[in-house]
């Protein structure tokens, strides 16, 4: 069984009720490590010293700035010794500009920590093969989705911060088990995020792919934007913070 927890679900302007997207994979793989990150832990009961693989999508601020606050509270607090390994994967430019972040944020307080980090393209983590794949975004945060295949023969995907394309649709298509993005509703006009319409026609174009929605601009609690969430088909779930997905060897949901 795989268990993936939704630590978070909002886009980078905080919907009520959401903390930023954020997801842990049987508790010691996250992806992306956004301004929220600590609280999304600490709220599971998830140690950040646990962690040992972060997969990051893209260096936009609601996906990595909460990176020197994880450093710091394992430099301090849950791995004072230093014993538990880290690898961070992402593009070339993630180690320069997350190296950057730490520095600006706590000047000569990380500097020792982040030697220690096994920085790679694409991390080797028991029991997973994962390819790092371009998507659309952003070009200069170098945007990329991650799938991952399960050595029990299924696969999943996340999409990171993405507008619809073949790179990341037709890998949906391959996976049993999907989180994606819908950072914007339908009047917005971009080429960058999944709206609504995109994930209907998402679901209806692969019916048998389990559809997670993640960075979503729905309010949960109270209405700032909206709170009317829309009629998705049966195979999509419009994900909100704490949600847990337990996988079984088939990559369906328990």
């Amino acid at each position: 069984m795989v268990l993936v927890e939704l630590l978070g679900s909002g886009n980078a302007f905080l919907p009520s009720g959401r903390l930023h997207s954020f997801l842990a994979i049987d508790r010691h793989i996250i992806v992306d490590c956004p301004p929220t990150a600590l609280a999304s832990l600490r709220i599971a009961g998830i140690s950040p010293a646990d962690i040992d693989t972060i997969l990051i999508t893209h260096v936009h601020g609601d996906h990595v700035f909460g990176f020197p606050f994880f450093l710091l509270e394992r430099k301090y607090i849950s791995d004072r010794d230093g014993l538990r390994s880290l690898t961070v994967a992402g593009s070339s430019g993630v180690k320069e500009r997350l190296t950057h972040l730490c520095k600006l944020a706590y000047p000569g307080s990380l500097e020792e920590i982040i030697e220690t980090i096994n920085w790679v393209d694409v991390p080797e983590v028991k029991g997973w093969e994962m390819e790092r794949f371009e998507v659309l975004h952003d070009p200069e945060v170098d945007p990329h989705g991650w799938m991952l295949s399960h050595e029990e023969g299924w696969s999943m995907i996340h999409s990171g911060d993405s507008g619809p394309c073949d790179e990341l649709w037709n890998r949906i298509g391959e996976c049993n088990f999907a989180i994606v993005e819908m950072g914007v509703p339908e009047w917005v006009q971009t080429e960058h995020h999944h709206k609504p319409s995109d994930i209907m026609n998402l679901a209806a174009e692969y019916p048998n792919t389990q559809i997670v929605v993640t960075h979503t601009y729905i309010d949960s609690d109270y209405q700032i934007l909206t709170k009317e969430i829309p009629d998705f088909p049966e195979n999509v779930i419009h994900g909100s913070d704490g949600m847990e997905f337990k996988l079984d060897s088939n990559g369906q949901l328990l």
